[in-house]
């Protein structure tokens, strides 16, 4: 122990299997954390107040970690400087120097010629200053994403900033490929936490647009608030922008778009010598989506989409913009709902308000606004301590359905608006029971619904269905002790289940006929007896495989049994089509999955009657990642035939192909045989890059084929706005 109060305890630890010199430096007894050093050969001189260290050193200190071929540390400044293979690891960044100045009381220093990795980033600079353990400052030097030493891309500046785990920034940055400079970028800063990147751009050609180039720049505005900005060059169509915003508060998170164009149509199209037809379109799209989960049981959820298209108004109602610009979105809904829904769950039941308003009056004929609708449901709850249950449903509106309007005003249109408020309520009591080995649940209720008037205008008395019915269902089973890898099918015991169930439902002719009601939707237009029962069976064979049940093989067959039908069917009673589904898994990377429907039901002259109408199926191998088959068929007799084929495969780490084919084979004279789409893909790695050159053929529509390069390093930077070919399942057929 010295007089200064400085208490240093030196403890050297030598053991054969070399696990280095152990010392333990204090500063102040209970309050200084001990530097910890770990090497082969240690020094220390009470003079300099210095220990030296050498070998291979190791110091792990207030959760910095350093090692080098030679430390030397002043006890008393906690300065130290390392050579040799230095390396300094803190809270998920690497830096490797040939020298380091290193304070280990506030864990600032200098590396020179500094190499750094903070994932997915790499880079080099002349000088990295650790200011704090939230922030390095690289001098002179680069950043990239690609690991080589002498890396693809770059982006040279006299700065880089590093915030470990949160931000990269580099200012006045110059982007090179090899020591090709091609960009400038005054300021380039993204966050670690974020795998997207901020810069897309996707060129290409198509038949519809041209040659074309589709760029996206990413900002953040706050932690909370983030979006892209566009700018798109299509040929044939001319240039459009647009933004769109992601954003989480405290009322909930959601996303707002806009995209705009003032199209310049020279495509075919449109007529080029008919001066009667604009040559310039105003279109643009609105979207607004949120969603707020208020507490464990409510939730809102509000859409809005305002869709001008002056190219639809004026020149023919065929052009759509989202089918022009958004294809992704047009195939999940060609017309899109502006809603309000909030929704409430209680133990028993929930409660739904709606808020539908068209915004859009081009929307096909029969849209229908809700201003309100609030629904009330009830599970079946068990009345008492009685044998009986009881559920219900009910729907009070206020109803516009509008008919189909492009021009403005609205007196054009074809057919009138129509409206009604209009209360909807059914009510069901049911007594559970099993007889033997069959479940039954008997039931009785009715159907009233209250409107405010007649279709002339007048009062109405309130229409009521009678209703009653019985659900009946049993179960089957036998297992089989067999244990066998037969073709390696892995049995491990069989079990045969079949599930026959029945379902009776009778609805007496309404009070009111449909023809004295404003036809709104499917509740006005009952108007007769309805006396039917729905049949299914099921048959499941199921094995164990690792532990667990697996369905072997699950085929269903449906059908129902109408009793004499008022309808002038001249049949009386009859079974209608009847429905099969099977999907077996021989193996698990092996599945198929098919439908058919047999005719059963219509007139007996129909050359279709009692014949299977249509057929599908689907058969998918899985070989492991990217290396995926499958085909699939969807057949509709005396129409289309369509054959599908799907392949991808990785060929080696470096290359992997992609083909996608639908082949239509049908008899239909709606239908041309032959090829109707083909699309081939081939995906290179370039170490930090993908690159993916793809080529797709459609009949009617010509060709297209797009170039797209992507890092690796953010795998999820696509974005879903572009015509690049969406690929279904196999045996699917495309509506494009």
């Amino acid at each position: 122990m010295t007089k200064h109060g400085l208490k240093i305890s030196v403890l050297c630890l030598f053991c054969i299997s070399c696990f280095g010199i152990w010392i333990y430096l204090y500063a102040e007894e209970k309050k200084e954390q001990p530097i910890i050093i770990n090497a082969d050969h240690l020094e220390y001189s009470t003079d300099d107040k210095q220990v030296t260290a050498s070998g291979d050193v190791e110091v792990d200190y207030k959760g910095s970690k350093l090692t080098c071929r030679k430390l030397t540390v002043n006890t008393q400044t906690k300065d130290g400087q390392a050579e040799g293979d230095a390396r300094l690891e803190n809270k998920g960044i690497i830096i490797e120097g040939s020298q380091m100045d290193y304070n280990f009381q506030n864990k600032a220093g200098i590396i020179r010629d500094a190499i750094f990795r903070s994932n997915p980033y790499f880079g080099r600079t002349k000088r990295m200053e650790k200011i704090s353990d939230a922030e390095f400052i690289g001098i002179n030097g680069y950043a990239t994403t690609c690991s080589l030493d002498i890396p693809h891309y770059r982006m040279k500046s006299k700065t880089v900033n590093i915030y470990p785990g949160e931000k990269i920034q580099i200012n006045k940055a110059t982007f090179c490929v090899g020591d090709l400079p091609l960009l400038y970028l005054p300021k380039y800063a993204r966050s670690l936490k974020d795998p997207l990147m901020h810069v897309q751009m996707m060129p290409g050609t198509s038949k519809d647009w041209g040659q074309y180039m589709l760029t996206a720049w990413r900002y953040n505005l706050t932690e909370n608030v983030t979006g892209r900005i566009f700018l798109d060059y299509r040929s044939y169509l001319g240039v459009a922008e647009g933004l769109g915003t992601n954003y989480t508060s405290d009322y909930g998170k959601g996303d707002f778009k806009f995209y705009y164009t003032q199209e310049r149509d020279k495509s075919k199209d449109v007529s080029q010598e008919d001066v009667m037809v604009p040559k310039v379109f105003q279109r643009y799209f609105i979207r607004w989506r949120h969603k707020w989960d208020i507490d464990k049981n409510t939730n809102l959820t509000a859409e809005y989409y305002k869709i001008n298209d002056s190219k639809k108004m004026v020149l023919d109602p065929k052009f759509d913009f989202l089918k022009d610009y958004f294809f992704r979105e047009y195939e999940k809904d060609t017309q899109p709902p502006s809603y309000i829904s909030l929704h409430h769950s209680f133990t028993y039941s929930s409660l739904d308000l709606v808020m539908r308003k068209r915004t859009n009056r081009w929307y096909s004929s029969g849209y229908l606004e809700q201003l309100p609708q609030v629904n009330y449901n009830m599970a079946s709850i068990r009345i008492l301590e009685t044998p009986f249950y009881f559920d219900s449903s009910s729907a009070i509106a206020n109803l516009n359905k509008k008919n189909t309007s492009t021009m403005t005003p609205a007196a054009n249109d074809t057919s009138p608006d129509a409206h009604v408020n209009r209360l909807d309520t059914t009510n069901k009591f049911s007594a559970p029971l099993k007889i033997l080995f069959i479940q039954i649940s008997p039931f009785v209720g009715s159907r009233e619904t209250f409107y405010d008037q007649k279709i002339n205008g007048s009062p109405i008395a309130i229409r009521t269905i009678f209703l009653t019915g019985a659900e009946m269902s049993t179960k089957f089973y036998r297992i089989f002790n067999i244990n066998s890898n037969f073709l390696g099918l892995n049995f491990n015991g069989l079990r045969h289940i079949i599930t026959p169930t029945i379902s009776y439902n009778y609805n007496r002719v309404p009070t009111i006929h449909s023809s004295k009601l404003t036809q709104i939707d499917g509740v006005d237009s009952v108007d007769a007896t309805s006396n039917s029962a729905a049949l299914e069976l099921s048959n499941k064979l199921q094995t164990k495989r690792n532990g667990q049940s697996v369905d072997l093989v699950d085929f269903r067959v449906n059908s129902s049994y109408v009793f004499k039908p008022k309808s002038g069917d001249k049949r009386g009673s009859n079974l209608s089509d009847i429905l099969y589904y099977i999907r077996i898994l021989p193996y698990s990377w092996m599945s198929i999955e098919g439908d058919a429907t047999y005719k059963h039901s219509g007139d007996r002259s129909d050359t279709n009657y009692k014949r299977f109408t249509n057929a599908n199926y689907d058969v998918n191998f899985n070989f492991g990642t990217e290396r995926t088959i499958g085909f699939g068929q969807r057949y509709q007799r005396k129409g289309g035939n369509a054959i599908t084929y799907n392949f991808e495969w990785r060929l080696n780490p470096l290359w992997k192909f992609s083909l996608y084919n639908s082949r239509e084979r049908g008899h239909s004279e709606n239908l041309k045989r032959g090829l109707r789409e083909q699309e081939y893909t081939l995906t290179r790695d370039l170490h930090c890059w993908e690159a993916e050159l793809s080529y797709n053929i459609k009949r009617g529509q010509g060709e297209t084929i797009w170039l797209v390069f992507r890092l690796k390093a953010f795998p999820e930077l696509q974005f879903e706005y572009n015509q690049a070919y969406h690929q279904p399942k196999p045996g699917s057929q495309s509506t494009r």
